[in-house]
């Protein structure tokens, strides 16, 4: 459920996924952390950039989604934000958050591809 000023601006492209996760809460899914930017030819009543958000789902949808929840560990991202037909969607997906050891790995890579540049421009 979108305000809008929050159309408006997601409209002119402005809007960012990233650290946006969605959570269920009394039976309803509520995408948090989303930012979309205030409209830039909107008045004092713009919106918050990052208000907790309602998606509006299907009643089997929500089911579906809280089983995986609530049984495997799962989190909801988001993956887009589009439009079709005049109204936003998001597509979410159910994903499986890294492990410590995955974690480290990532880090470990990340130091030696830095080191490796930092070499090559060395030279």
């Amino acid at each position: 459920m979108l305000t809008g000023t929050e159309v408006k601006s997601l409209r002119a492209g402005r809007a960012s996924l990233v650290g946006a996760f969605a959570r269920v809460r009394h039976g309803e899914v509520f995408l948090e952390a989303l930012h979309i930017p205030p409209y830039e030819a909107g008045n004092r009543n713009n919106h918050d950039p990052l208000r907790t958000r309602k998606l509006l789902l299907h009643r089997r949808e929500i089911r579906r989604l809280l089983g995986a929840v609530e049984q495997k560990g799962l989190a909801l991202v988001p993956l887009e934000l589009y439009f079709r037909n005049s109204h936003a969607k998001v597509t979410i997906a159910l994903g499986r958050g890294k492990k410590e050891y995955d974690r480290r790995d990532d880090l470990k890579r990340r130091d030696a591809e830095r080191e490796m540049a930092r070499a090559v421009r060395r030279r």
